[in-house]
C-alpha cells in the first residue's frame, strides 16, 4: 500500500513538473524565434540605412536636440489625415512617403506632391540637420524620405527609426493639428 502511495506521489510530481515544463519549454522556443525576428528587423534597418546613405538618431537623442533648441527640420512622413493631424513630434512638418521602397519619384505615391515640393520643404541649406521619421521601426516611409533627401544633396540627414510609436512609448509630448 505504501509503495502505491509513493508511486502515486511520483506520478503526481512528474505530472506537475511536465505540466510546468511544457509551457516553459514553449516560452524558450518562442524566445528564440522572437530573437530571429529581431535580428531580421535589425539587419533590414541597417541595410536600408547603408543603401540610403543617411544616419540615425534615437528617440532620446531627438528629444535632447529639441530641448536644446538645435536648429533642424523634422519631417513626419505619415499620411496627413490618418496620422500627422492626430499626433506628431512637436515642430515636425508633414510630407507623406509610401511604405514600399521608392527608387523613382512617383507623385501618386506622395499624395500628389512633386520632387520640387520636397526640395522646397527641405530648403536651400544643404548642410542643415534634417530628421525624418514615420510610425515605427518596420515602417519604411522614413527610409524613403531620408534617402530622397540624400539624393537631393543634403548632407546631415537622420532617420529616427522608432517613429511616433517610440516617441509616445517614451511618454514625450505630441502635437496635433486643430
Amino acid at each position: 500500500m505504501r509503495t502505491c502511495k509513493t508511486v502515486f506521489k511520483i506520478f503526481l510530481i512528474v505530472g506537475l513538473v511536465a505540466g510546468v515544463a511544457a509551457p516553459v519549454g514553449a516560452f524558450w522556443d518562442n524566445k528564440f524565434e522572437k530573437e530571429l525576428d529581431k535580428e531580421a528587423a535589425a539587419v533590414k534597418l541597417v541595410r536600408e540605412v547603408q543603401r540610403g546613405g543617411y544616419d540615425m538618431v534615437t528617440t532620446q537623442e531627438l528629444k535632447k536636440w529639441i530641448d536644446s533648441k538645435k536648429e533642424m527640420l523634422i519631417v513626419d512622413t505619415m499620411p496627413y489625415e490618418d496620422s500627422y493631424k492626430k499626433q506628431h513630434v512637436p515642430g515636425a512638418v508633414q510630407f507623406m512617403f509610401p511604405i514600399p521602397d521608392m527608387k523613382e519619384w512617383d507623385s501618386k505615391k506622395t499624395g500628389g506632391k512633386t520632387l520640387a515640393d520636397y526640395k522646397k520643404l527641405l530648403g536651400d541649406d544643404k548642410d542643415k540637420t534634417i530628421v525624418i521619421y514615420c510610425g515605427f521601426v518596420k515602417c519604411t516611409r522614413s527610409h524613403n524620405g531620408a534617402a530622397w533627401a540624400v539624393k537631393l544633396g543634403y548632407k546631415n540627414v537622420y532617420r529616427q527609426p522608432g517613429g511616433i510609436f517610440a516617441w509616445k512609448g517614451a511618454d514625450y509630448p505630441v502635437e496635433e493639428v486643430k
